[in-house]
């Protein structure tokens, strides 16, 4: 084609391509690189990586105070990393047993009673469950110093070997703590409706408090923790025996009453109060499990480097060791149960959450919570060789006492 004469030849435009240095290009490479390869590594190690690819259980479960346990951050990956999810509703031992449970492939109680409950009904209906234990936590009187050297001082309690003289551990007469709410002391017995106060055995003026003495507890109507201390008291009260017949355990019922319920309604997680900063002032002396307060404890070594000198445990000189049951009402929840009692991982974290795990042959063992505590500088809980064990009273008879001492509804609503 000719461009006319009157206009002037433009030439053709040029793209020019910029490459970038071939040393500067292969040095971003190198820095990007070690980006994806190390995640990669980590998820390899974690065991993470194929967790996308794996079908994930949901497990529905209804927990009391064992609830810890799983929402454990720890034990909430090892789970993940067996395929499992725990989906938690909390409440109460008791609650749980009384209340409807179907749509769950998981109960956990925090004690045979009310496991015992469960398996009943479901036997009844022909639906049988199974019942795994992975671990124990004994039931005991949590305090504090002050209170509890002014029981040792009264002859109520005893310690036991601590280090540098300062005891983290207890062990308390039942029958005189309780002889010190009905007004007994020393053998002198004033009204039985008069029972003493802190301040009139405190000799030192160590805790300057006018309540009566007395240990509080969660709720007896849902708490398996009130549960088992009522049947405590309610054994020593007996002569050291349970009832045998239900007129015989409605009296000692209505005896007892008044050395559990005579302060006010109580909270529903006794531990959280004990451990908060005015736990002190709501209530001196309560019942939680031992696990409770270990983990507390191996808390505060692991972040301060020394444990909590000012809370400390008194255990009981009648003991009641619970056992906490795992009851399993599908299959996916039976896998659950296998796992936690027989995974050497789980297992361990149990143990570094305060419980005590069970040996091979499913008995409870305090050996390798001992070495684990002893390695991080926490003193043993160690019990006396002459504690009684008590006997708590027959289900029906132990259901009968707590539904008079607690004025607890049933399960039709009327009291």
């Amino acid at each position: 084609m000719q461009v006319p004469a009157n206009r002037p030849a433009t030439e053709e435009p040029q793209l020019t391509v910029t490459r970038p240095p071939r040393r500067r290009l292969r040095r971003a490479l190198a820095s990007a690189l070690p980006v994806p390869v190390v995640g990669l590594a980590l998820l390899v190690a974690s065991g993470n990586l194929l967790l996308p690819l794996r079908q994930v259980v949901t497990i529905e479960a209804k927990m009391a105070s064992k609830r810890d346990f799983f929402q454990d951050p720890v034990v909430e990956r090892l789970l993940m990393k067996h395929g499992f999810r725990v989906h938690i509703t909390n409440m109460g031992s008791r609650e749980i047993a009384k209340q409807d449970y179907e749509g769950y492939d998981v109960v956990f109680p925090s004690g045979q009673p009310a496991a015992d409950l469960i398996s009943r009904e479901r036997a009844r209906a022909n639906r049988p469950v199974l019942l795994y234990r992975p671990f124990v936590s004994p039931i005991v009187l949590a305090t504090y110093r002050d209170y509890a050297e002014v029981l040792t001082a009264e002859g109520v309690a005893k310690r036991l070997p601590g280090p540098a003289g300062r005891p983290m551990y207890y062990t308390l007469d039942m029958r005189k703590f309780i002889d010190l709410a009905r007004g007994k002391r020393a053998g002198v017995r004033r009204d039985p409706e008069n029972g003493y106060r802190w301040d009139e055995i405190d000799r030192d003026d160590r805790v300057r408090n006018g309540n009566k003495i007395l240990a509080q507890t969660s709720d007896i109507c849902e708490a398996n923790s009130a549960g088992t201390y009522l049947g405590l008291v309610a054994f020593v009260e007996h002569g050291n025996d349970a009832p045998d017949n239900e007129a015989e355990a409605e009296r000692l019922a209505r005896k007892i009453k008044p050395l559990l319920v005579e302060q006010g309604l109580p909270s529903s997680e006794r531990a959280e109060t004990y451990l908060s900063p005015d736990g002190q002032s709501i209530a001196p002396v309560t019942v939680i499990y031992e696990h409770q307060f270990l983990a507390h404890q191996i808390g505060r070594q692991a972040e301060k480097g020394a444990t909590d000198d000012e809370r400390v445990l008194l255990y009981p000189s009648t003991r009641f060791v619970t056992e906490p049951q795992l009851v399993a009402l599908t299959g996916e929840g039976a896998r659950l149960g296998e796992l936690v009692t027989k995974d050497p991982e789980l297992q361990h974290r149990a143990m570094e959450l305060g419980f005590r795990a069970r040996n091979a042959d499913g008995g409870a063992t305090g050996d390798e919570l001992a070495r684990f505590l002893t390695e991080r500088h926490i003193p043993v809980p160690t019990t006396s060789s002459d504690d009684t064990r008590a006997v708590l009273p027959s289900l029906p008879l132990l259901e009968k006492m707590i539904e008079i001492v607690g004025d607890c509804q049933d399960r039709t609503g009327s009291r």
